[in-house]
């Protein structure tokens, strides 16, 4: 889970779940639109989306030797748990605490969870 401020601007999330690729095990299959950021550090960073429906994809480094592809664009994203936290020092401090917060199957009209893990 990658918690830079970066990933949380892109994401509009607190953090973005990842999962790091080497290029020579990744297959791309269409044309992702791309975008060139610059980071912090001064590295290009690629960060590709669907230019149909405008789903964030990947993210790859310049000489495109890593892909982090992006966990909610896969149908198997439930079965990837991020083991690793990076960018801890830009972390929103409430992170550690939502599961203490109010849970609802659904919408706010949806009957209530008593528990994070009731899906």
């Amino acid at each position: 889970a990658c918690h830079c401020t970066d990933c949380q601007v892109f994401s509009g999330a607190p953090y973005r779940a990842i999962v790091a690729v080497p290029a020579e095990h990744l297959t791309i299959h269409g044309t992702p639109k791309e975008y060139v950021k610059t980071a912090e550090s001064g590295n290009k960073r690629f960060q590709a989306f669907c230019g149909d429906c405008g789903t964030q994809l990947y993210a790859a480094d310049s000489e495109r030797t890593l892909f982090n592809i992006r966990l909610g664009c896969l149908d198997e994203r439930a079965l990837l748990v991020p083991r690793k936290h990076i960018f801890g020092k830009s972390t929103l401090g409430w992170v550690h605490d939502i599961d203490q917060g109010t849970w609802f199957e659904s919408g706010l009209n949806s009957p209530q969870m008593t528990g994070i893990n009731d899906s």
